[in-house]
């Protein structure tokens, strides 16, 4: 298990993306990258919109094993992730529809201050690492 706070601010969701893809390179859970970098970016778009109030911190952790990746990102911000229905001229609203779509299961959990949105995708190249 491996986690990294990043301050909320735009560069901090590039930041983010490259931590999740720089650990799971380094354990060899590569496999599905590309699935898990948008859901990272999209989940870590959320927090720094909707979750982190200015000048807090939102934090990353990821975690493997040989069958499956976890990702949590924790903002200390009110309110709860809900997947919308744009319409197709909208700008916005896709994010988490995108994560329910190409993650293997996600939710949240509530805390006293804040939330953690997590996602799981199953590995196809089980190797038995254990981050």
């Amino acid at each position: 298990m491996r986690h990294q706070l990043f301050a909320r601010r735009k560069p901090s969701i590039r930041a983010a993306r490259l931590f999740v893809s720089h650990t799971l390179t380094e354990w060899g859970h590569a496999d599905r990258l590309d699935d898990i970098q948008l859901c990272v970016s999209e989940i870590a778009t959320n927090a720094l919109l909707h979750g982190a109030p200015p000048g807090r911190l939102f934090a990353v952790r990821v975690e493997a094993d040989g069958e499956k990746v976890r990702v949590e990102i924790r903002d200390s911000g009110p309110g709860q992730p809900v997947v919308q229905a744009p319409r197709p001229g909208d700008e916005h609203g896709r994010g988490l529809l995108l994560v329910s779509e190409l993650a293997d299961a996600w939710g949240n959990i509530d805390h006293v201050v804040g939330k953690t949105v997590w996602f799981v995708v199953k590995s196809t190249q089980a190797n038995g690492c254990t981050g």
